[in-house]
């Protein structure tokens, strides 16, 4: 596979307008770097006149101040070295830090089909890695190659100030070398892109064993998914190995045209120096600049260009990111002066696949305080309802409206401002009690995080904790039960004290005890919100102020709990299960 040309060229643009950012510094490494590679031309032109001047003319009385000035010249040129190195350092780490923030604040904006569609460890290589390979483009590709280029330059022009016809013969592997690296190059993007595309297939699956890591030791599946690891880790040995085995003939095909390039200037050198055109201080000083300041720019671009393909190739899958059209409507100003919770659905329909159609035709209505319970088989679409009431999603048809206006028409942050979300698998970030709690208000005071843990029945454990509120849950709450976990979720909820409450399962995966606490902190919870209740017990369902039962997508029966029963339809097969699990 093959990227086309207009595309690394679209991408190195969009990258130097990150570098464009710090003109100051930019300058400052290029006058660096002008000024050390003049430094380059002092030694050979002190070489060429101590051979052929102070030594046959025993002028010892030059010796000294001409050593004196080629020290001083390697001392000047390694402290401009290092002043620009510093410069490039900071200016690098100040595009990447924009580059890596620019793209974590994009993700954050698209929408979640986006991510059902992409999988989190692939995510997480192109923010770290890809990123950190465009950092080479940067540090390499840029600072080493900028120097490299004024050095074949300066002494290029010093090459044919000491003597032309030499520079001419010099030159000649030149050509072979352009045509080289631009053969080499077209083939070594795509096989780049495939190593990058194979390492995020690898980390993807790494991401999800270490999540599921409990599942696999459950299952007994270590030696299975040892074999499925292998595979991913194969396929980036197999790329990695297609680059390494066009870079082991590219390499030392253009070390031996320089080589040539070196016996060349030796052969034809030696010529120009019997028939007396050359003397041997212009000679050595002439090899001095071919051998050590020439083609050593000329093969560090050659070894350059293997970096930047690499990031390259990065480069694609990071902007590739950055052009996914954002989600709509985040931080639309649209508001309501007071949220009541008044809830319309209106011939709602939604696929989250052009195939299959999740929700067809429906329509219900939560008045402000009342519950709201969704029933139903597995995939009949009880989650989606709430899901779109949030924006996670977007209907494909009819409306939904919040007191009279569609939802679409509110700005989407200030909507899920305004609904508290506590699902089935509570998410606990990795960090403090405290630090999960303030996600819900962070001018909350320490009254106030106590306040909510009580009302959730969370306050006696968090009080047993070893720091109490500055305990840390670890990765996902792993250090906290199931229990545990809900209610500090529910205490979150409390906090953020919102008018409209979505509960998925909430006490779907606890015994019966957790289960008895949870709930009555729901019920806390749910005192004066339009609340959405999905639940699997009849215990949650039947104190519903509506019922709604959906089968494959459709609203197949609605009313109170004992209107429902009294039908005998699909809810109250569904309510004889229930009461024999319990």
């Amino acid at each position: 596979m093959r990227i086309p040309v207009r595309h690394c060229m679209r991408t190195i643009a969009r990258l130097f307008a990150y570098l464009r950012r710090y003109p100051l510094l930019a300058l400052a490494q290029l006058v660096c770097a002008a000024a050390g590679t003049g430094m380059v031309i002092v030694f050979p032109k002190i070489l060429q006149v101590v051979i052929d001047d102070v030594i046959p003319n025993q002028q010892m009385e030059r010796l000294g101040p001409l050593i004196g000035a080629a020290l001083g010249a390697f001392l000047l040129q390694e402290m401009l070295d290092c002043l620009r190195i510093r410069l490039n350092n900071t200016f690098e780490q100040k595009v990447v830090f924009d580059l890596r923030s620019d793209l974590y604040q994009h993700l954050q904006t698209l929408p979640l089909g986006w991510f059902d569609n992409h999988p989190t460890g692939d995510i997480m290589t192109c923010v770290s890695e890809d990123v950190q390979s465009m950092e080479r483009v940067l540090i390499d590709g840029v600072e080493q190659g900028l120097v490299a280029i004024l050095q074949i330059l300066v002494v290029g022009a010093m090459m044919v100030w000491t003597h032309a016809q030499l520079a001419a013969a010099a030159l000649f592997p030149v050509p072979f070398l352009v045509a080289g690296a631009i053969f080499y190059t077209k083939g070594a993007r795509g096989r780049h892109a495939k190593v990058r595309r194979a390492t995020g297939e690898m980390n993807s699956l790494l991401h999800d064993n270490l999540a599921g890591i409990r599942q696999i030791k459950s299952y007994a599946l270590e030696e299975s998914e040892h074999g499925h690891f292998n595979e991913a880790s194969r396929a980036v040995r197999e790329a990695t190995l297609g680059v390494m085995r066009a870079w082991s003939i590219y390499k030392p095909g253009m070390a031996f045209l320089n080589s040539l390039g070196r016996v060349i200037v030796i052969g034809f050198g030696a010529w120009l120096t019997f028939r007396g055109e050359l003397k041997v201080g212009d000679l050595t000083a002439f090899l001095y600049l071919v051998t050590l300041y020439f083609y050593e720019p000329v093969t560090r671009l050659h070894q350059l260009n293997q970096l930047v393909l690499a990031g390259l190739a990065a480069g694609e899958r990071v902007f590739g990111i950055l052009d996914t059209e954002p989600e709509t409507g985040i931080s639309d100003k649209s508001r309501l002066p007071e949220i009541r919770g008044h809830v319309v659905y209106e011939g709602v329909g939604f696929a989250y696949t052009d195939r299959v159609a999740t929700l067809s035709h429906v329509s219900l209505e939560a008045r402000p305080g009342q519950t709201i319970a969704l029933v139903g088989p597995t995939g009949a679409g009880k989650s989606t309802i709430i899901n779109l009431l949030a924006r996670f999603y977007e209907q494909d048809q009819g409306r939904i409206l919040v007191d009279g206006h569609e939802i679409r028409t509110l700005g989407k942050r200030y909507l899920r401002s305004q609904i508290g979300y506590v699902t089935q698998e509570s998410f606990l970030f990795n960090g403090t009690v405290r630090d999960n709690l303030l996600i819900a208000k962070q001018t909350a005071g320490e009254d106030e995080l106590w306040a909510a843990l009580t009302a959730a029945n969370a306050r006696d454990f968090v009080e047993r904790l070893p720091e109490r509120l500055d305990t840390h849950v670890g990765e996902r709450g792993v250090k906290l039960s199931v229990g545990e976990k809900q209610r500090i979720s529910i205490a979150r909820a409390l906090l953020k004290n919102p008018p409209i409450l979505l509960l998925d399962e909430a006490t779907a995966s606890v015994d019966t005890a957790t289960e008895r606490l949870i709930q009555e902190a729901l019920e806390k919870l749910m005192v004066n919100r339009t609340s959405f209740v999905i639940a699997h017990r009849l215990s949650t369902v039947c104190r519903a102020h509506r019922i709604y039962v959906l089968d494959h997508g459709r609203i197949v029966e609605e009313g109170t709990h004992a209107e429902l029963l009294a039908r005998g339809g699909l809810y109250a097969g569904l309510c004889r299960t229930a009461l024999s699990e319990e």
